[in-house]
């Protein structure tokens, strides 16, 4: 029985050497557990680095061959409105790997809107030395990169392109069929992006507007007219919030023992009240 468990415990240790060789590509490269670093940290062999650099090219290759007129349409509004050059809006793109939500957002009755998020994120940095002992260096710069928007916290700029039908966006039909739009939301102020979004783009725009489709009249329609009090009585509420969140708006501190020493019966009392 007792060569039986030193049998056994051999063969899980060679099983374990077997497997973290397949991991790193190595049997001396080590893998370290989170419960021992207090987080995960996994080293990898330097020719699994270079597979996975391979495979990173050969993506992006794959990636920058499908570039047509659309995505340039694309790349060209988001270099205008964002502040970066084409070249590296578009390194940017087929570097992502969430790059098929353009093609998705392209099809036929596909994605109704695609947002590009550009913010300081953390990005990993490594040297020589820092591989050696297994760690990274994390700083923080700003990536431009495409998002669903529902996992990554929202604290920079973020573009939007909305289609306006659910036809297939062509070379020819992306200008007409797309909309696209511009954000501002630095240091996570969202109310205050929010508030400059509607009062200086969207107002101006709707109150400037001449085609209302059915509403013949335009902005002397009375349902039209409401609208637009409408939302600039939001957007009045929201800045009034704004400013309130942030404590720029203050009470007053008032003395009422002045006036409570001055009520000497009940009559007072109910004249004060």
């Amino acid at each position: 029985t007792e060569s039986k468990h030193r049998r056994c415990g051999g063969d899980l240790k060679t099983k374990s050497t077997e497997l973290g060789s397949a991991v790193t590509g190595s049997p001396l490269t080590a893998v370290l557990p989170a419960s021992t670093t207090g987080k995960k940290s996994i080293i990898l062999s330097s020719e699994t680095r270079k597979e996975l650099a391979k495979q990173a090219r050969v993506a992006k290759e794959e990636r920058k061959a499908q570039i047509d007129e659309r995505h340039k349409y694309l790349v060209s509004r988001l270099a205008d409105g964002i502040g970066l050059s084409e070249q590296q809006v578009e390194e940017a793109i087929i570097s992502d790997d969430k790059f098929q939500l353009i093609e998705q957002f392209f099809a036929p009755s596909g994605l109704k809107k695609l947002l590009f998020f550009y913010q300081d994120v953390f990005q990993q940095k490594s040297n020589a030395s820092l591989r050696s002992h297994g760690s990274t260096n994390s700083l923080l710069e700003k990536k431009l990169f495409i998002t669903m928007g529902s996992t990554e916290d929202f604290t920079g700029t973020c573009a939007f392109f909305l289609r306006t039908s659910d036809k297939v966006i062509t070379a020819s039909s992306v200008s007409q069929e797309v909309n696209f739009g511009i954000f501002d939301c630095t240091n996570g102020n969202i109310l205050q992006g929010l508030e400059f979004f509607l009062s200086q783009i969207m107002i101006p725009a709707l109150k400037s507007q001449q085609n209302w489709g059915a509403v013949k009249e335009g902005l002397k329609n009375s349902q039209i007219q409401d609208f637009l009090y409408s939302v600039d009585k939001f957007v009045g509420a929201l800045s009034s919030s704004r400013q309130n969140i942030e404590d720029k708006i203050q009470l007053t501190k008032v003395d009422v023992d002045i006036y409570v020493s001055n009520l000497q019966n009940p009559s007072d009392y109910i004249t004060a009240g």
